[in-house]
């Protein structure tokens, strides 16, 4: 029973768009979430993102395929229900923000951090008014409440489909700053995961790839990018 999957029962799956909304119909039925809501998507181009995905589908469905799916059920389902709780969670990571922990040593690595991070804090500053400091080693570091404010209001200002993608950059990079710069096109999403792994690309050029740890990069890195295409496209016009 563990090893069940639904089966493809559909010829073709197409983005309709109807009074309420895009959607996505397969053969003509309309797709629910699991939550057996109406899945009215934001935008053409995200709902024909997510008509691909269910095109793609071969003999069964394979929800690991279906990323921008799983996020249209959950931005439904769940954040839209919950979008102040999920914006408060993502907005605290501006307390404790990876670009402000910085190492003293050794001076590479260090050099490496203030080269890609100390842009990205200047471009926060300007742009929202919201300078956030830098300290070394692992200590909490206070930020100025008012700068917190700034970058809080940003994260609450998103819709529930936004909030879904915005979501996985913040987590994944431990940053909402690089998370913030990415959406406004502050810096590419392929820099933006290389400016989040400045510690562990150190440390791999110093010990050697771990394997395991690579794969699993790998993954995260791919569910990055996923995440900067789907606020892409929910944001296309």
């Amino acid at each position: 029973m563990a090893d069940w999957a639904p089966k493809r029962f559909w010829k073709a799956a197409e983005a309709v768009e109807t009074a309420e909304g895009w959607t996505v119909r397969l053969d003509g039925r309309a797709v629910k979430t699991p939550a057996k809501a109406a899945l009215l998507l934001p935008s053409r181009a995200f709902a024909e993102a997510v008509a691909g995905e269910w095109d793609a589908q071969v003999e069964t469905v394979d929800p690991a395929t279906m990323p921008l799916t799983r996020l249209a059920n959950s931005a439904i389902d769940n954040v839209a229900h919950q979008h102040a709780a999920v914006a408060a969670m993502l907005s605290e990571y501006g307390g404790t923000d990876l670009l402000c922990y910085r190492a003293e040593a050794p001076a590479d690595l260090a050099d490496a951090q203030g080269a890609a991070w100390d842009p990205l804090l200047i471009w926060s500053a300007g742009q929202f008014g919201a300078p956030l400091d830098t300290g070394a080693g692992v200590m909490h570091l206070p930020q100025p409440p008012a700068s917190l404010a700034a970058l809080a209001a940003e994260v609450h200002a998103l819709d529930a489909f936004e909030l879904s993608a915005f979501h996985d950059l913040v987590t994944i990079s431990g940053s909402l700053v690089i998370a913030l710069a990415v959406i406004h096109g502050a810096i590419t999403p392929h820099d933006a995961w290389t400016a989040s792994r400045i510690d562990e690309d150190w440390q791999a050029r110093q010990w050697g790839e771990d394997e395991e740890a690579a794969a699993i990069a790998a993954l995260k890195r791919e569910a990055f990018l996923t995440a900067h295409r789907a606020f892409t496209l929910i944001r296309a016009i």
